[in-house]
């Protein structure tokens, strides 16, 4: 069995077991601890290969239940901007906050 969810505007396919990076969660504006229950409400499909329920847009009653496992930070992207012969350089770098989600269980409605 597995589910399709999305969380904060991407998309992951998961079954019980898995491990998925996503986008920084957070809790009151911080970091939520480690160990922490997280729940995925947004799931557009829930079942096996051979059938299962398709969300229009969302499967109502369905959840996908996880915790927290880690949270970091990826590894440093640049991004350089130059325009030739005038004397113009940017060089900018950022580094994606992420969380690792261990799911624990898939509820499927009824």
């Amino acid at each position: 069995m597995f589910a399709i969810i999305e969380t904060l505007g991407r998309q992951y396919k998961v079954s019980v077991g898995d491990r998925i990076k996503v986008d920084l969660i957070s809790k009151d504006g911080k970091e939520a601890p480690e160990g922490t229950k997280v729940t995925f409400d947004r799931i557009l499909f829930v079942g096996t290969a051979e059938q299962g329920k398709i969300g229009t847009p969302t499967v109502g009653g369905s959840v996908v239940l996880g915790s927290i496992i880690e949270q970091g930070k990826e590894k440093k992207v640049f991004a350089f901007k130059k325009k030739r012969r005038k004397g113009y350089t940017r060089k900018v770098g950022a580094r994606r906050a992420f969380t690792v989600v261990e799911i624990s269980e898939i509820k499927a409605a009824a």
